[in-house]
């Protein structure tokens, strides 16, 4: 494959081409309720004005050949869980089956692993999503778990896969 595929800030020009790719039904089924449906302007606006806020950078967008293809990022954990990172990710469908998720997923982690002292990364999939569970498998994540009858989305309750990646040896306090 000899496209291009990185991760940037998110930028004020990102509005439009993010609004397009993330009001989508198919998308919205596969992510947290907290991404709004349908998702409109000042949806979008208020995404990336948060993002830009960040200090370190936790969410970044999704460059495929110089056009917007999705959204990656990680989210710090806290207190006893100190040493994990939960990632969350989607890639508007014109996209899909081309790579681009598995490819941004790799680039997230070595992210993580250069600037945040974390030793577990950890993501939670739809029990249906099973194009998300092949992104992560072929970066190294394992299924630790499966809980059963944990979310609720679209009125039904499922099951949450969560897919772990260990990271390095760091054991620091």
């Amino acid at each position: 494959m000899n496209s291009e595929i990185y991760l940037r800030p998110w930028k004020k020009e990102d509005i439009s081409p993010l609004t397009l790719i993330a009001n989508n039904r198919h998308i919205w089924n596969n992510v947290r309720d907290s991404l709004p449906h349908p998702y409109k302007l000042k949806d979008a606006e208020a995404w990336i004005s948060h993002c830009r806020r960040q200090k370190p950078q936790l969410n970044f967008a999704i460059i495929y050949n110089e056009r917007l293809a999705g959204s990656i990022g990680c989210t710090p954990q806290t207190d006893i869980h100190r040493k994990s990172m939960e990632i969350g990710y989607f890639v508007g469908e014109p996209f899909w089956n081309k790579g681009i998720a598995g490819r941004a997923v790799r680039i997230l982690l070595n992210y993580i692993e250069k600037e945040f002292d974390v030793v577990r990364v950890f993501a939670e999939v739809f029990e249906f999503n099973k194009a998300s569970m092949r992104v992560l498998h072929k970066n190294g994540f394992y299924l630790e778990n499966i809980r059963r009858k944990a979310v609720i989305k679209n009125n039904r309750i499922m099951d949450d896969y969560v897919w772990v990646k260990l990271l390095g040896r760091k054991n620091s306090n």
